[in-house]
Parts: structure tokens; sequence; C-alpha cells
């Protein structure tokens, strides 16, 4: 594949081979090392965002290869589940690779997660092997009564782990022993284990559903699904090519990290670029990262993007910087023209699940329409369907939706593993249901409405509260904002606005009733928030996404 120059050409002309057997880690690192082992495939940044510590990859192959060498000494096979809970290190690259060396399944995590819901996806999964750093240790400690198919527990850390009594042990027989992986790996061969080969078809990872409106599901994909099909997401939406540096903000327990941080960059000889950064961002500090570090392409979250507009950006030099990219929430006009102006590159926004690969975006190739989600991948037949499953014309609001009958294509997860009722729930007809809301128009663009069961319905409109939010985010008192609809006797239901507000402004009546005419004037008056709740912060879930459920179960 070469970097689409026409769009409608490389949709009908699309080929990506899927061999019967492939493994994500050697038919990508390996023959990467083998061809080009001096290249940089990771660019590991320093808390402090000052120092950049480059990984070949020849060393990704090796440093892989000795972990996979330590939980083979440790039984670990093909098909076995592995948790990983381990924040932006590179102990989290080596073991995420490892694991697939080996054809066991990692299952990453945020390191936000409880020990509930550690205890929830050991369990649900049946893992075998929990792997954390010293962060995580009391957490699993805390529940590992509760998770009787765990049987090792390894911890990462950069500096040797202080283990006493039974945790000092190596003999990884559960019992409360934890291993130092460090030290193991540092002990281990770098010659690649000999284990059973995967195919296309096996499973590669699971990642869990963000559990919106209930328990987290597994979703699982194949070498080919996230292996081969992140080569879509890198090579059309990201635009990547040879010596780019890629930096994707996000977190190692999200989708995201595999859209961003696996795969789909190093098939295409990329650097990936991470940042080992703890709690809240620095955003200017961000921004002298991407100088400093010569990043190419850069992806992030809207809320990346707004508060880089409000610094001073006249200071810097974005002359790497040649592509932009958002996803996960609303691009409001505003902050797309506010980042043009300051840095000559435009912010191509996409869309996608941890179900799928990218299926939506904005192409270097083609007009942008701010706030769209852009037109459908080559590869992939994406449309919007009604509520019996038929495809929708232009300017008819349904669910986004992808064809997978007769054949499903590869880049799309095989099921919600262990949960059957959820899968063919997700199925309709010759589509695969994605339960969000969005509307065509006549030049073939999507533009997103809301999550499909977020819909609010008030005497007889339907709103949705992406529309509403987008709004309120224009006022310069509002830094975030969740809407969701709230019974009433009249109505049905009416609208609600959970509002936090930035330094220096201070709930009021009047800036309330300000924030519902600025409402009224953008948006139909029947969508504006009759009610406006002035909160401290909003309920997410691990990943980053609002819990509206909990929003409307709050007391009235």
């Amino acid at each position: 594949m070469a970097n689409m120059t026409d769009y409608e050409e490389e949709r009908a002309s699309f080929t990506l081979e899927v061999p019967e057997v492939f493994n994500a880690t050697r038919d990508v690192i390996d023959a990467r090392a083998e061809s080009d082992p001096d290249r940089n495939a990771l660019l590991m940044v320093s808390p402090d965002g000052r120092r950049g510590d480059p990984y070949t990859f020849a060393d990704m192959r090796d440093r892989s290869s000795r972990i996979a060498n330590v939980l083979a000494d440790l039984g670990v096979s093909k098909g076995d589940r592995v948790f990983v809970m381990l924040p932006r290190v590179i102990g989290w690259y080596d073991v995420v690779l490892g694991v697939v060396r080996l054809g066991a399944i990692p299952m990453p995590g945020t390191t936000q997660l409880t020990a509930k819901d550690i205890a929830y996806r050991i369990g649900r999964a049946e893992a075998t092997v929990a792997v954390t750093d010293a962060d995580g240790m009391a957490k699993v400690d805390a529940v590992r009564t509760e998770c009787p198919s765990l049987v090792h527990t390894l911890v990462v850390g950069d500096e040797p782990v202080a283990l006493t009594g039974d945790d000092a042990g190596g003999g990884g027989t559960g019992g409360g022993a934890w291993i130092d992986l460090e030290a193991a790996r540092r002990a281990a061969s770098s010659t690649a284990p000999m284990s059973q080969p995967t195919l296309s078809t096996d499973p590669l990872l699971i990642y869990f559903t963000s559990g919106t409106t209930g328990n987290p599901k597994m979703v699982l994909h194949t070498q080919a699904s996230y292996g081969i099909g992140h080569q879509i997401t890198a090579r059309y939406w990201q635009d990547l090519r040879p010596g780019d540096v890629f930096w994707g903000v996000s977190d190692t327990g999200w989708a995201k990290a595999a859209w961003s941080k696996l795969f789909g960059q190093w098939a295409l000889g990329a650097t990936v670029m991470a940042w080992n950064a703890q709690g809240k961002p620095d955003f200017g500090q961000m921004l002298r990262m991407i100088v400093d570090h010569g990043v190419t392409v850069f992806c992030a979250p809207p809320t990346i993007y707004r508060n880089f507009v409000v610094q001073d950006l006249a200071g810097y030099d974005f002359s790497k910087l040649r592509h932009c990219l958002a996803a996960g929430e609303a691009l409001n006009p505003e902050t797309f023209e506010s980042w043009k102006v300051a840095t000559g590159t435009e912010i191509h926004d996409g869309y996608g699940q941890t179900e799928t690969v990218n299926l939506l975006a904005n192409y270097p190739c083609m007009s942008i329409k701010p706030g769209s989600l852009g037109k459908p991948t080559p590869g992939l037949d994406v449309a919007i369907v009604d509520a019996d499953g038929n495809r929708l014309g232009p300017n008819s609001e349904g669910v986004i939706a992808v064809k997978v009958r007769p054949e499903r294509p590869p880049w799309i997860f095989r099921e919600y593993w262990r949960d059957e009722e959820a899968t063919a729930d997700a199925h309709l007809g010759d589509y695969y249901l994605t339960g969000d809301r969005a509307f065509v128009d006549e030049d073939g663009y999507f533009w997103f409405r809301s999550r499909d069961d977020d819909i609010i319905i008030s005497s007889g409109y339907r709103i949705g509260p992406f529309e509403v939010e987008s709004v309120i985010m224009e006022h310069p008192a509002v830094t975030e904002t969740a809407v969701i609809g709230v019974p009433d006797e009249v109505r049905g239901e009416v609208v609600k606005a959970f509002i936090i507000l930035g330094p220096g402004h201070e709930p009021s009546d009047e800036l309330a009733t300000e924030i519902q005419k600025l409402v009224q004037r953008q948006t139909a008056p029947y969508k504006y928030p009759r009610h406006i709740e002035f909160v401290a912060e909003l309920p997410k879930t691990v990943s980053g996404k609002i819990r509206r459920i909990d929003l409307r179960n709050r007391p009235v």
C-alpha cells in the first residue's frame, strides 16, 4: 500500500494481504529488525519531557524475546491470558510484545483500575498471570484470594523492586509470591523462544470495554484484526511514512494504545514516541516536546488541543509537524481554526472503537469539513442504518454500522468473548452496530450525533447530547460538560447540563442563564438545558469516558 493521493481510487483498488500464519511480533518487529535493525522503533521520553531514550527494532526484538523466555519458563503458552497494568514505560512494551510472541493473550488495563476492577478482569478471563508495577502490587494482593485462576504475579520497575518474605520467591506458585521481572529479563536469553505458530485468525489481545452502561465486555481481537488491520489506521488516517516520529497521546490501558503505539506504525517504519507522564498534563511542556523531539505526526483528544490553543503558541517552531489528528470527542471548529493559524496544520478528525480499526476519517488527500468524522476508510463499508438494519440515504439520522456479511472484514473484532448475547445484540442483518448515531451529508461525510442510548426525547423531539455539549463548550467559562435527559411531567424529558467551570469563574444563576441563552441562540430552542448544575468533576470510566448512567442515577 502506498500513501493515499486519491480517495475514491484507493477505496476501489484496496488490498491488504492476510497470510494464514501471522504473529504481530515476529512478522512486524522481527521483520524490521532483520531488514533495518538500527532504525528507531520507540522513543521513550522522560517524565520531565527533556530526555528521549531511543530503542531500535533490534532492541525491541531482543527485549521482548527475553520476556517471552521468562514467561515460557513459568509455563505460559499459547492462549493463556495475561493481565497487564503498567504506565507508559518501556516495560509495558516488553511485556505486551513478549506475551504476543508466545501466542498468549495480553489484557492491558489502565493504572487507574481499582482492586475490584482487577478482580473482575482476571476472573472474567481466567487470567493466569498478572503483571504490574510497585504501585499496583497492593491492588493485586488485595484481591488475590478472589482470583483462583491467578498463578503468577510479576512486578516491573526501572530499579530493583524490594521483595520480602514470600514476595521474594521466584517460584511463581501464587500465594503471594512476586517475581521481579526486570531482574528476570536481564538474566534471560535474547533468542526468540520456540512456540506454536499463531494463525492470523488466532487471538492477539483482549481489551475490556469502558462499561458506560454496565459491566465491561471482553473485546477479542485476532492477529489479523489489530496486528495487520491497524496498517489501515496508520497509513490512511495517520498518513505515516518511514522516518516519521509519531506521538499518539494515550493511556496504555486504552485501545487507543494499540491504535497509536503498536504494530501499525512499526509496519510502516515510523518511530513511536511515548511519554511516561503522571498526573495532570502540563500543556506547555507537551508543546515543547513536540518541537524538541521532532514530532512529525501528532494525535490527541480534542481536549488537549483546546488547552493548547489558549497557550501562547507564537514562540514554538512547528516546522517539523506536518500532520495532526484528533478522536474520542467533539472537535469544535473554533479549536480547529486556532490550531491551523498557529501551526499551519489542520486537525484531521477520525472515528473508531475498541472493537475496530479506524472506520471514518478526514484524510490529507481530501478537503476537511471541521466537525465532521470524515469518510469511511478503504477496506471497510461503513453506513448509516435504521432500526431494521436498512441503509439510509443522506441527512437521515441512524446508527453507524459496518457491513460484516456476507464476508466479515478481518479488521473487525472477532466477538465479545464469552458473551454470545452481547455479540448477537451488536449485529443486525448484514451489519455490526457501533451504537453511535450519526448522519451522512450529500458529499459522503459522516456527522456524529450521540451514543444510541444517550438520545434525549423531549416533547417528541430527539436531542443528541453532543450538539448541546458542543455549544456549551463555546462559552469561555466552561472547561467540560456532560448533557443528559431528566424526567419531566410535561415533556417526558428535558435537557440537563452538568458543567465544570474554568479557573476564575464561579457558579451563579446569572452564568447559568447566560449559558442557556447561548444554546438557545446556537441551536433549536427546544434543545437548551432547562437545568444546569455546576460540578467539580464528572464521573468517568477508567478510559476517560463520561458515565452518563451515573449522572442519570443522581437524586433530582
